[in-house]
């Protein structure tokens, strides 16, 4: 599964702006579930519920907040730069300023695990993190997230 399969370049915001955990989700949530024509608060409890369980935040102002849900038929990310950032609970304490939504089929089992990982392996990349803060540019933004990934299979 590539990242084009994941996110298309109508799946990001390039300057969100929120000011808490909970607010973040609500609006990602309303915004991945608008693209993908399923009911907003359903997203949006599914990603609280996921959240109880443990903060998706991987430390270095990143987040990766992901949920399944019978409703949703493949895969699907949505990607945000955050104007300013917010605590996400992180390990290190650090406000999440990127974040990658991911939204599974409830049986998508491998196939979740492995979305995840390649979002996980992509946001890892100071360099490309670095880039993706540096610009509020949709097209570069999507440009960033992308490259150099088309081939890498999961």
């Amino acid at each position: 599964m590539t990242l084009e399969q994941l996110i298309g370049p109508e799946a990001l915001a390039a300057s969100l702006k929120a000011s808490s955990k909970k607010q973040l989700l609500h609006e990602l949530a309303g915004r991945a579930a608008d693209r993908i024509g399923l009911e907003p608060r359903s997203v949006f409890e599914a990603l609280m519920d996921r959240e109880r369980l443990g903060p998706t935040a991987m430390g270095r102002g990143v987040a990766i907040p992901h949920a399944r849900l019978p409703q949703v038929t493949r895969i699907t990310g949505y990607f945000a730069r955050l104007d300013k950032g917010v605590d996400f609970d992180a390990a290190d304490g650090a406000p999440v300023d990127l974040v990658f939504l991911l939204l599974a089929p409830e049986d998508a089992g491998a196939d979740h695990l492995r979305a995840l990982a390649r979002v996980s392996r992509l946001l890892r990349d100071d360099g490309r993190c670095a880039k993706l803060r540096a610009t509020a540019d949709p097209a570069a933004l999507y440009a960033i997230l992308v490259e150099n990934l088309t081939s890498d299979a999961a």
